[in-house]
């Protein structure tokens, strides 16, 4: 017998093609059935195979049919008038398909993009079908406060692994459910609150004592008493270290092997398949299942698993981060272990690379500026003394009294934000949506707040806005004539849904670049391209750097 189909009426295509556009966009597919669902079985329904004259051409006719009629429904819509966000100016294209904002993500260039589109028309603008990119100070705090929305859409297309429906979602920071977020973020809060950063201080010291440490000795072994290295490198190898160190009471032993092992190698190229995905959310349920796809960020999340594993069995009494996480999941009723290793992943990710971004900033531009770095050890000199014989104060807080070195890191965090794109915000789910400022907000439509267009928007940092200049954080207060909007400064986030850890990054911060800048003399290594530093800035989500080659030697003291 031959298996042979019919022609269906183009009709029943055609309504099979429209009920299905309905139902996509009432609800995005996340997960891989839905999807198979509308666009396999849903066009399958018209064409029931039977014996008779029809071949499997037709089959294959009702299917493009249906693949068509739906494209040119979805088209038709989202430039119509009829469109809850026709109304907002934006490119055409981006009207049509999120697929414009994967190929504009394809040359890291997104934040640049975004700023010119801003820059043509306005303080918003439609960058996506359901999705508007948003810069005015006056509607963040219904965005981004105390009182704004939960995560947007783009954090589905982050999963790396995909959703158990039968089981309760444990990962804080793709959780968008307001009320489920708030009891996962608790540990944390209590994670990162005044008694346990104490605990942390020691290994931010420690940590730091051991990098400086292996720097001197790379500027011994050349014999000539400085050394040329990739100091982005070692800064993240430093911070990935620093995470493991923090989150499960040892380190990964990067900064002595040079990561010999690829781990935080992998860590990085992981970032980039989900800078695409979190463009289209509804591919990766797709994407997950080809083979290659991901692989970087699979070995690294099975790597994270597995120490968190390992620490779960060790009866240590070491405060670290995995320590205070399972004491106050365990007061808050939360499973400790899944929710462990579900933020595995999160805290040493989330630890390291914005970390590193921004103390590769911070030399970065401190090089290119070294007046400061005369300035700041001065002041550096003056509030500590003891820092004449090469040591820092153990009191990792009265580092923020240091007016200048506050300065260079709030400078470099927002000329450099280490998420230069990725605030997206969305009214809840099943809510119907929610009215910012006179903008009825539909429920599914996304908000992005661009921190690298805000930090860089003349209206908000003035005079100077594209330039490195500290002195603005230290004299805007007597200065009527300096623009500082410090509503606008959103290096970790705002609201609820903020950076849990930004204490203790601001007390790595300090206390990393104090030691670097007190111990060792720096420069740009001689021949090396300044210019390509900005030019290899790349947003994967997160801010992918390239190299910043740098000569340093032991200050004598």
């Amino acid at each position: 017998m031959e298996l042979v189909v019919p022609n269906a009426s183009l009709s029943v295509v055609a309504a099979s093609a429209l009920v299905t556009h309905l139902w996509f966009k009432k609800r995005e597919p996340t997960s891989f059935t839905p999807l198979f669902l509308g666009l396999v079985v849903v066009p399958g329904l018209t064409v029931v195979p039977k014996l008779n004259r029809s071949t499997l051409t037709d089959a294959f006719v009702t299917y493009t049919s249906f693949y068509v009629l739906l494209l040119m429904s979805i088209v038709t819509y989202r430039l119509s008038p009829l469109h809850p966000l026709a109304g907002y100016p934006g490119p055409r294209i981006a009207r049509i398909t999120k697929f414009w904002g994967v190929w504009k993500t394809i040359d890291g260039k997104l934040p640049q993009y975004y700023r010119e589109l801003h820059a043509q028309y306005g303080s918003i603008v439609r960058i996506g079908p359901n999705e508007l990119s948003v810069v005015d100070k006056d509607l963040l705090p219904q965005i981004l406060g105390t009182q704004g929305m939960p995560r947007g859409p783009l954090w589905e297309g982050r999963r790396v692994t995909p959703t158990n429906k039968s089981k309760r979602d444990y990962n804080v920071i793709l959780q968008r459910d307001s009320a489920r977020h708030l009891q996962l973020r608790r540990p944390w809060n209590k994670a990162f609150s005044n008694e346990p950063l104490l605990d942390y201080g020691e290994s931010v010291v420690k940590k730091a004592a051991e990098f400086v440490e292996i720097l001197e000795r790379k500027c011994l072994e050349t014999g000539e008493g400085r050394v040329g290295l990739d100091m982005a490198k070692w800064i993240d190898w430093f911070s990935f270290d620093f995470m493991g160190e923090l989150v499960f009471g040892k380190g990964f032993d990067i900064l002595q092997t040079e990561d010999k092992d690829h781990f935080q190698e992998n860590m990085q190229k992981g970032l980039t398949l989900p800078a695409y995905t979190q463009h289209i959310p509804w591919s990766t349920p797709v994407l997950r299942r080809l083979p290659f796809t991901g692989d970087s960020m699979r070995v690294f999340g099975n790597f994270a698993v597995e120490r968190a594993m390992q620490r779960a069995s060790q009866d240590v009494k070491r405060k670290d981060l995995f320590y205070h996480l399972v004491n106050n999941a365990l007061d808050e009723e939360t499973s400790p272990m899944p929710f462990i290793v579900s933020n595995a992943v999160l805290a040493i990710v989330g630890g390291s690379d914005t970390t590193a971004s921004a103390l590769s900033g911070a030399i970065y531009y401190l090089l290119s500026n070294p007046a400061y770095i005369k300035l700041l050890r001065k002041e550096l000199e003056t509030a500590f003394p003891p820092l004449k014989d090469g040591t820092l104060p153990l009191e990792l807080e009265k580092l923020g009294e240091v007016a200048l070195l506050d300065a260079i890191i709030n400078e470099t965090l927002r000329l450099q934000p280490p998420i230069p794109t990725g605030l997206q915000r969305a009214p809840e789910r099943n809510s119907g949506g929610r009215l910012v400022g006179t903008h009825f907000i539909h429920e599914d439509t996304a908000i992005l707040v661009p921190p690298y267009v805000l930090h860089r928007d003349p209206r908000y940092f003035w005079p100077k806005p594209d330039t490195f200049w500290p002195e603005r954080w230290i004299e805007y207060k007597n200065n009527s004539d300096i623009v500082l909007e410090t509503s606008v400064f959103v290096p970790f986030s705002s609201g609820p849904a903020n950076c849990a850890g930004k204490r203790l990054a601001m007390l790595e911060l300090r206390f990393v670049l104090a030691s670097l800048v007190s111990r060792f003399d720096m420069r740009f290594a001689p021949g090396w391209d300044v210019g390509k530093w900005e030019e290899c800035l790349l947003d994967r989500f997160m801010l992918a750097k390239g190299e910043l080659m740098a000569e340093l030697s032991p200050r004598a003291i």
